[in-house]
């Protein structure tokens, strides 16, 4: 038994684990808390979409669409390899499946067949909408696959689980056919290999100075907000002793964004 992270844990642990993290809106408290439990959680689920466009599938993961309401996941892992949160804490992502298949999951046992919706998968399980038409055509980039892997080594590594913690909607639910097209094996084997190492820590962000850049000008250029400009002139204290006077061709370490 395992209880959520926070959703400041959940967003450090996928940058702890080099990857892209993207934070949409109100996405920390975007949740159906209101319609059930969130936790005790056990695993990990991954998902393909059925969308095309990362925008369009962010905005239909957040919000939801007729008959099924956001958050549709807690990340949408994009073609480019970049996590978007989009919400946490319950979730319309799972739907009921199979209790069997739960008890294997916690077990970390082979998986049974699932065929039954007797348990409530939405209190239970992380889950990651992959963008993918779901089609056996559309591609799986190769820096997707890698983002999915490390997502979910991101979240067993905090609650000490294996690789047999993550499952795909089709082991859940009856006549669910995602991710298709992953290759699952392949996929849960890089899993277990990259739980047994520790990730490399990502390296600072920098930034060289061109003529006529200001601290104010970077910090909105490369942070998203300007008035963070002190941030960078706190990091790069021993070369700007003056935040009011850059070196062209100096090299600044930016935090993180």
């Amino acid at each position: 038994m395992a209880t959520p992270m926070s959703a400041a844990q959940f967003a450090k642990c996928l940058r702890d684990e080099g990857l892209t993290v993207i934070e949409v809106g109100d996405w920390e408290t975007h949740n159906r808390n209101h319609m059930g439990p969130w936790g005790p959680v056990y695993g990990v689920m991954m998902h393909h979409t059925v969308t095309k466009g990362t925008a369009a599938t962010v905005r239909i993961c957040q919000h939801g669409y007729a008959g099924l309401p956001g958050p549709l996941c807690h990340g949408v892992i994009a073609k480019d390899g970049k996590v978007h949160l989009v919400g946490y804490g319950r979730a319309n992502h799972a739907g009921s499946g199979d209790d069997d298949v739960l008890r294997a999951v916690i077990a970390e046992k082979a998986l049974p067949a699932d065929n039954e919706t007797s348990t409530d998968g939405n209190r239970h399980f992380y889950g990651f909408e992959c963008e993918n038409l779901g089609d056996g055509k559309d591609p799986w980039p190769a820096v997707q696959v890698a983002a999915m892997e490390k997502a979910a080594a991101a979240v067993c590594r905090v609650h000490k689980w294996g690789a047999p913690s993550v499952i795909r909607h089709l082991d859940w639910q009856p006549g669910k056919i995602d991710p298709r097209g992953v290759d699952w094996p392949k996929m849960q084997a890089a899993i277990g290999v990259r739980l047994k190492t520790k990730p490399k820590p990502p390296a600072p962000a920098t930034y060289k100075v061109k003529d006529g850049d200001s601290l104010w000008g970077i910090a909105a250029a490369k942070l998203g907000d300007g008035s963070r400009y002190m941030e960078i002139a706190a990091l790069n204290r021993a070369e700007v002793p003056n935040p009011s006077e850059l070196r062209i061709g100096l090299v600044l370490t930016l935090p993180k964004k």
